[in-house]
């Protein structure tokens, strides 16, 4: 039985395994479905050059200078090679952290998809979760889901787009033929920088046109995680009250993440491009020579291809390892009622987590073991502001979940080491018994 099973290989899995491992809890194994080098979106979707991240803050080092990724650039392209980086490429970080697996000894294994988690008990009697995997049930006191934007939900788009030919459409996330694109029209719903980034790459690789769609009137400039990047908040934001916490938060969702120059000067250097304001898509159709009409409030647009870079939503129930729970998960909207003007249906689906990240009850005393699962990725956000799906709050938010998962094991195993304690004898000295006077 492993202590503690994390799902996800990527940064958030392997830093946290490796904040468990400085806390001496060693008995932890990593899993992720992706073949090793292609674990989260740095070789798939994430389709932009650089990351948008300052190029020093800490992050996955959790304070060791010897592991962050200036040292790591140093090492391989020397000081001079750092001085002249302006933003690190997303090829680079991916590199950087398969050395720092590497060299952090975090045990991860590739290829295994996992699936339904379920209570189980031991034949000795210890209580742990069976977790079905492709490699066989694993069994552990504790589980981790780090699987970044789908720890608890599914990338979403709306229902007439997903209504249509496979052929005609894909989310941002999905695996895209480019190449196929050349010489097509192209329509991309969304305005955040990873809408930008699939325009950009369409257009760079021979789109006829590319027309993306941004339902605001004023597109989404400023970027508030810039604002928030401060100690106080990523360390403390978890402490707050629901209603700080709901009143924060809910506004940095409901802004969606800004597109910085970089990425709009990528895609608007070519003359083939269009941005629409204040025009969201209300419908498609599969017209008869095969292309999608795209109903708009200005009318209808014809496009070869669409792009959805809308995003996930939560939805426990399409998450494999919350097929037991799914329907007693405690969400926001069973736990605070905000004020009429700050309410946001979407945003109250959000997991409500306890302290340790672990999932909390909806409906008391049914599924109880579910609280020895910690979502870390995306559905943290609203619980603990930027945490598991964030590099420049790791420094915060993993010791957090480390610290809390020992916690959680240690209180588990009172009873046994309250015994190992009673019979605890070994002596730290011998005493010469010629030396002793007996009054």
């Amino acid at each position: 039985v492993l202590d503690v099973l994390i799902i996800g290989g990527g940064q958030c899995g392997v830093v946290a395994g490796f904040a468990l491992l400085r806390e001496k809890v060693r008995n932890i194994l990593v899993i992720d479905r992706a073949p090793e080098g292609r674990e989260g979106p740095w070789r798939s979707y994430a389709r932009m050059p650089n990351l948008r991240s300052w190029k020093d803050q800490s992050g996955p080092d959790l304070g060791i200078p010897s592991l962050t990724y200036q040292a790591w650039h140093e090492a391989q392209f020397g000081v001079q090679g750092w001085e002249r980086l302006r933003l690190i490429p997303k090829e680079l970080w991916n590199d950087y952290l398969l050395w720092f697996r590497r060299v952090t000894g975090v045990p991860v294994r590739n290829g295994i998809a996992a699936g339904r988690i379920a209570p189980a008990r031991t034949d000795d009697g210890l209580p742990c979760l069976d977790v079905e995997t492709s490699a066989g049930p694993m069994l552990a006191r504790k589980v981790v889901l780090a699987t970044g934007q789908e720890d608890a939900g599914r990338w979403w788009m709306p229902d007439f787009v997903a209504a249509l030919p496979v052929e005609t459409r894909a989310h941002s996330a999905d695996p895209v033929d480019f190449a196929r694109l050349q010489g097509k029209v192209v329509a991309v719903l969304g305005a955040g920088a990873s809408a930008f980034d699939n325009a950009a790459t369409a257009l760079e690789h021979g789109a006829a046109e590319v027309h993306l769609f941004c339902r605001r009137a004023e597109p989404q400039l400023v970027q508030p995680y810039r604002w928030l990047t401060f100690a106080g908040f990523l360390q403390s934001m978890h402490a707050m009250s629901d209603a700080w916490r709901w009143r924060f938060m809910t506004h940095v969702l409901g802004l969606r993440e800004a597109f910085p120059q970089d990425t709009w000067n990528r895609a608007a250097q070519f003359g083939n491009f269009r941005m629409h304001v204040g025009r969201p898509w209300t419908g498609a159709s599969l017209a008869p020579d095969g292309r999608v009409a795209i109903a708009t409030p200005r009318g209808d647009v014809a496009a070869d291809f669409l792009i959805c870079g809308t995003g996930v939503r939560m939805d426990f129930a399409a998450v494999p390892m919350l097929a037991g729970c799914h329907a007693n998960i405690a969400r926001w909207s069973d736990r605070y009622a905000p004020p009429a003007e700050e309410a946001d249906e979407r945003l109250g689906a959000f997991p409500y987590l306890a302290p340790d990240y672990g999932l909390v009850e909806r409906q008391p005393g049914t599924t109880p073991w579910i609280r020895d699962i910690h979502l870390f990725g995306i559905s943290t956000t609203l619980s603990f502001g930027p945490a598991g799906a964030s590099i420049n709050a790791m420094v915060y938010a993993v010791p957090r979940l480390a610290q809390a998962i020992v916690r959680g094991l240690f209180e588990a195993d009172l009873p046994r080491l309250w015994a190992d304690y009673q019979a605890y004898d070994t002596k730290i000295a011998e005493l010469d018994p010629a030396r002793l006077a007996a009054e």
